[in-house]
């Protein structure tokens, strides 16, 4: 078939215009490259945590594994947020071994040898009847980390000088105000371990050739997605229907739908600042490589963090953000959103570790991007600046 001459001329379609090769096959379960992503990606960027709700008070704590580093998030005596390695100082030893809890008026104490510290990090008291020559506590504070707390989201990074955090999101900061983020609860929480690599997670993420095929329920929500498109200039004879408002055209839920239901009906109590055209898109995405993506809808917002297990393994996470106003009604029930959801995202993992099966294949070195896979190249492009960065 030869190509459409609006794919050739037109300055106005969103897909690629030539072939593309993929990241190589390896990439995705080579150990040695796994590590490498980890130091150059994953341990230098701004990664999400939890919500700050979810460190209740002074002293409470929550550990969190990033890769093969595990970060001790507290808060202090003012209630302030810190961030540590969740190692002694002394020789090594892991502080926490609980995923959750509250310190002791007393500090943080190791658990090997009792070296004491406090909320801040300070080293306060070792176990030792005198020091050596040359030994000062005031030396030997905890290893801390930059953290940043955005509209009720905690972010950490394990390296001393991150990027700008603003430049970590697509979109500016500001894109997400009229839902009141950093006010809003938490509905519910759903895990999931996937087998496959974390880039396979993204790569689906950012295409839609699958959803047809793989996500029926939400093909007939969102009909450009029954299209196998992501947004109107994706088809490369988008201008014949440039003035057409059909969902199938231009995005946006079915008629009569209200949000990402399983009926489409809205299930808490919606958002008021929403401007009509928001509330008639219904999905604004906020997305911050390498760990969340953050799905504004007209009742709840949806938060999915993924952090990487090994070269075939990542965890995600998904949060339900609701207005108190919605926990507090009774009429406002929560579970057609999160059963959407649950069975949207099981479609993704199971697809994805689909995916990761055939990347072992020995004849696969690399694949090919499609035209309507342009995001897949930006998100390949990234990874590779980033493992190119000094």
């Amino acid at each position: 078939m030869s190509t459409p001459s609006s794919l050739r001329r037109d300055p106005g379609y969103a897909g690629l215009r030539s072939r593309v090769p993929t990241l190589p096959s390896t990439y995705y379960f080579d150990p040695a490259h796994y590590a490498r992503e980890l130091e150059r990606i994953w341990y230098r960027n701004w990664v999400y945590l939890c919500r700050a709700s979810d460190l209740a008070g002074r002293r409470s704590y929550r550990t969190f594994s990033i890769g093969e580093q595990t970060v001790l998030l507290v808060r202090d005596e003012q209630e302030g947020l810190r961030a540590f390695h969740n190692t002694c100082r002394h020789r090594g030893a892991a502080l926490c071994r609980e995923d959750s809890g509250r310190f002791p008026a007393a500090g943080i104490i190791c658990p090997y040898h009792a070296w004491r510290y406090s909320l801040r990090g300070e080293l306060l008291q070792t176990s030792s009847k005198q020091h050596g020559e040359g030994f000062a506590l005031r030396d030997y504070p905890l290893y801390a980390l930059p953290v940043r707390e955005w509209q009720g989201f905690v972010f950490v990074a394990l390296s001393a000088d991150p990027p700008p955090f603003a430049a970590s999101f697509d979109l500016g900061l500001h894109r997400l105000d009229a839902w009141q983020l950093g006010g809003l609860a938490v509905g519910h929480r759903l895990q999931k371990t996937i087998r496959c690599n974390w880039k396979v997670f993204w790569e689906n993420y950012n295409e839609c050739l699958h959803c047809p095929g793989v996500h029926p329920r939400l093909a007939q929500l969102v009909p450009i997605f029954g299209r196998a498109l992501l947004e109107r200039r994706d088809d490369p004879a988008w201008q014949d229907h440039a003035q057409d408002e059909d969902p199938k055209y231009a995005g946006g839920l079915r008629a009569g739908a209200e949000s990402w239901t399983l009926d489409g009906k809205a299930v808490g109590v919606p958002f008021p600042g929403l401007s009509a055209e928001d509330r008639k898109l219904a999905h604004i995405y906020l997305t911050s490589l390498p760990s969340v993506f953050i799905v504004a809808h007209v009742d709840y917002v949806r938060v999915v963090r993924l952090l990487p297990l090994g070269p075939e393994l990542t965890h995600m996470s998904i949060e339900f953000l609701v207005l108190p106003q919605t926990l507090a009604d009774p009429q406002c029930d929560l579970r057609r959103a999160i059963e959407f959801t649950d069975i949207v995202m099981s479609e993704d993992a199971e697809i994805c570790e689909v995916n990761q099966r055939g990347l072992r294949s020995r004849a696969h070195a690399q694949g090919v991007l499609m035209p309507e896979e342009y995001a897949i190249q930006q998100f390949q492009d990234w990874v590779r600046s980033e493992l190119a960065r000094p």
